[in-house]
């Protein structure tokens, strides 16, 4: 590698080991094994050396989890088992990744003020939510609204979970209890049309009034 491609592996490397914030240019440096003069030879600031490293994690964030999402999963799985399935690999990603997680927090927190990052994540969150949607329901959100919206749903149970996850990994969810949770909440939803159905239902099997009385 040539001094450029060098000073981004040292840069993403401080990110994943240190962060963006406790990275020093001396730091980037070390790593990459050249010069600070360097640095500013071929991105002019440390700034410019981390935002492009901070790209580039964007990068390999999004590889690992269209990875991890589209693992195999046993075709004659249900609906469930496989919600269960990929939600496996993703836990599974995160241990096996744990510092690109902990960057990729970063790398969020970093978008309000690195437009090039804040486009980047963007569309990698779209392309997430399109490629969630068609491996959980076999979707296209590009095609319709309600499937885009599926796929916004699971975009934010993975931001949510990647949270959880690094914060506090003893008592994050797993994908069992994942599972579990949306079998209990899918039980407590009525299905469209059935609300007025189930109360004359019931009403039909109140006791009929005397004749030509009145139920009291």
């Amino acid at each position: 590698m040539g001094n450029r491609e060098d000073l981004l592996a040292g840069a993403r490397r401080c990110l994943y080991e240190k962060g963006y914030a406790r990275t020093t240019a001396r730091d980037i440096a070390a790593a990459a094994g050249t010069s600070l003069a360097a640095i500013g030879y071929h991105f002019k600031s440390t700034e410019a050396l981390l935002n492009a490293a901070l790209l580039h994690a964007c990068e390999e964030w999004g590889g690992e989890m269209q990875r991890a999402l589209a693992a195999d999963v046993q075709a004659e799985a249900t609906p469930l088992e496989r919600f269960e399935a990929i939600w496996k690999h993703v836990f599974e990603s995160f241990a096996t990744h744990r510092q690109m997680v902990s960057a990729n927090l970063e790398v969020f927190a970093s978008a309000g003020h690195v437009p090039e990052v804040r486009e980047q994540l963007a569309t990698g969150l779209e392309a997430g939510r399109v490629q969630m949607a068609r491996m959980f329901q076999g979707l296209d959100a590009t095609a319709d609204r309600k499937a885009w919206a599926v796929g916004s749903f699971y975009q934010a149970l993975l931001s949510g979970l990647l949270l959880q996850w690094l914060v506090d990994p003893a008592r994050a969810p797993s994908s069992k209890d994942l599972a579990d949770a949306l079998r209990t909440i899918a039980a407590s939803v009525e299905p469209a049309g059935t609300k007025g159905k189930v109360r004359k239902g019931a009403a039909r099997k109140g006791k009929a009034p005397p004749a030509g009385g009145k139920r009291g």
